[in-house]
C-alpha cells in the first residue's frame, strides 16, 4: 500500500486489530442471523509525511450508508461543546446574519442548530440519509453527498462559499485526504477560515487509546502530517488550539494559501516542536503499541471471565464504535457481556457488528441490576457516571478498559 497523502510505500506497522466488520454496521433482527463481511484492521505509518493510515480495503460508500446509526445529539457534552463552538467562532471570526457557516458531515444538526439560532445563514452538508434527515427536521439545509474538491467548486458556483467552514471529526474518515482538503481551499471565500477537529495522534499512542481505530477512521493525525498535507492542497494552518474531547483532540484553524492574511500563531509552532520532542518524526515513537493494545485485551478477558466464575453480572454502556473495536479485538461474545445499553433510539433492538451483543434501552440497567457497567465510551466517562449514579443504590460499579482496567 501507497501513503494516502504523498504515495511513498508504507512500510512502518503501527497496530493489527486482526479483522472485524466496519464498527458502525449494526446488525438488526434480520441480519444478525447472516453472515457478516469482515475486514483486516492494520496500521500503518509512512515515514516520509508521518501520516498514520488504515490499510484500504472499504470504501467510503461501505462505511457511511444510509442507515448509519452515529447521531452525535445523544452526547449531551457534544452538544455543549457544539454550542460553545459556535459562540466561540462567532466572536472570534465577527459571524453575523452576513456571514455563511458551512459544516462538512453536519450528522445530525448538533452544530449547525446553534448557528441557525444566532441567525447565521448556514448549510450542512451530510452524506448519511438517515442523519440528513434528522439534521432536516431541524430546519437545516442539507447537501446530502460525500464532500470534495468537485462538490466544493459547484458550492462555490453557486454563490454558497463559506466565511467559515467546519469540519469537526470528519478529516480522518476520508479515504481521498488530498481531494478533501482542497475541497476547503474552494469552498472558503478569500478570507474565510476552516477549522478541523481530530483525535490528536501524539495523545492516542502515549495513553494507548487504540480502541479509537476503526475502519471508517482511514487516517490518524498529528500536527506535523496535517500541516504539510494542508500547504500541498492549497490551505496554510494559522492557528491550533488542544481540547479535551475524544481523549484529547486538535482544532486546527487554516486560511487559503492563496488570499489568507491572518498572522501566525506562536501555537503552531510550539505544538510541533512538541511532536518532534516527542518523537513522532522517528520510528521509535511508534514502537510497542501493539504489546500495550494486547495488554488491555488481555486485562478485560480476565475481568469479564473471573466475573462470571464467581457469580458476577456485566452489563456493557454505550454501542460506540470505540467499544465495537475493543469487543471484537478481545474476542467478547454474549457469554461474557449480555447486552450494551445505548440511549440512541436508532441503535437499540439491534446488535453490535461482529461480537453480536444485543444493544437495549437504559431501562434494563435497572430490572437487571448488574454488579458492573463497563463504560465503553471512556471519553464519556463523566457524564456517564452523573447519568448512571442510580447503580450505586445496589452496590454497582464502574468499570474501563482503556487506557488501563479500572473499577470505579
Amino acid at each position: 500500500m501507497k501513503c494516502r497523502h504523498c504515495h511513498t510505500e508504507l512500510t512502518l506497522p503501527l497496530i493489527d486489530l486482526g479483522a472485524a466488520p466496519p464498527s458502525n454496521a449494526y446488525l438488526n433482527k434480520q441480519t444478525v442471523h447472516a453472515p457478516e463481511k469482515y475486514y483486516p484492521l492494520r496500521v500503518l505509518v509512512c515515514t516520509e509525511c508521518w501520516l498514520v493510515q488504515t490499510e484500504d480495503y472499504a470504501g467510503a460508500g461501505e462505511l457511511f450508508s444510509a442507515d448509519y446509526a452515529y447521531f452525535s445529539s445523544f452526547s449531551t457534552t457534544w452538544l455543549k461543546h457544539a454550542e460553545q463552538y459556535v459562540a466561540d467562532m462567532a466572536q472570534r471570526f465577527a459571524l453575523n446574519k452576513n456571514s455563511h457557516i458551512v459544516e462538512v458531515a453536519a450528522n445530525d444538526g448538533y452544530l449547525l442548530q446553534y448557528a441557525k439560532a444566532r441567525g447565521i445563514p448556514c448549510l450542512g452538508i451530510e452524506p448519511t440519509t438517515s442523519t440528513a434527515v434528522a439534521a432536516r427536521a431541524k430546519g437545516i439545509e442539507i447537501v446530502e453527498a460525500f464532500f470534495g474538491a468537485t462538490l466544493a467548486r459547484q458550492l462555490a458556483a453557486q454563490g454558497k462559499q463559506a466565511d467559515l467552514a467546519a469540519a469537526n471529526n470528519v478529516l480522518a474518515h476520508v479515504p481521498d485526504i488530498n481531494d478533501f482538503v482542497q475541497g476547503f481551499a474552494a469552498l472558503l471565500k478569500p478570507a474565510g477560515v476552516a477549522t478541523f477537529e481530530f483525535p490528536h495522534l501524539l495523545r492516542l499512542v502515549s495513553e494507548n487509546q487504540f480502541d479509537t481505530i476503526y475502519h471508517e477512521h482511514y487516517s490518524y493525525l498529528s500536527l506535523t502530517a496535517v500541516k504539510r498535507i494542508f500547504e500541498c492542497n492549497g490551505l496554510s494552518v494559522f492557528d491550533v488550539e488542544e481540547l479535551p474531547t475524544h481523549g484529547g483532540s486538535l482544532r486546527v484553524y487554516a486560511q487559503r494559501k492563496d488570499s489568507g492574511g491572518r498572522e501566525i500563531s506562536q501555537r503552531v509552532a510550539i505544538l510541533l516542536e512538541r511532536e518532534t520532542a516527542a518523537g513522532m518524526n522517528s520510528t521509535a515513537f511508534y514502537a510497542g503499541f501493539q504489546a500495550k493494545a494486547n495488554k488491555v485485551k488481555n486485562d478485560l478477558l480476565v475481568f469479564l471471565i473471573e466475573a462470571q466464575r464467581t457469580g458476577k453480572s456485566v452489563a456493557g454502556y454505550g454501542a460506540a464504535a470505540k467499544g465495537n473495536t475493543l469487543l471484537n479485538y478481545a474476542g467478547v461474545r454474549p457469554d461474557l457481556l449480555p447486552y450494551v445499553v445505548d440511549r440512541n433510539p436508532a441503535k437499540q433492538d439491534k446488535f453490535l457488528p461482529g461480537c453480536r451483543i444485543p444493544i437495549v434501552a437504559e431501562a434494563q440497567l435497572k430490572q437487571t441490576r448488574p454488579d458492573y457497567v463497563l463504560i465503553l465510551p471512556w471519553n464519556l466517562l463523566a457524564e456517564v457516571i452523573e447519568q448512571l449514579a442510580y447503580v450505586r443504590e445496589w452496590g454497582g460499579q464502574f468499570v474501563t478498559s482503556v487506557p488501563v482496567l479500572e473499577i470505579r
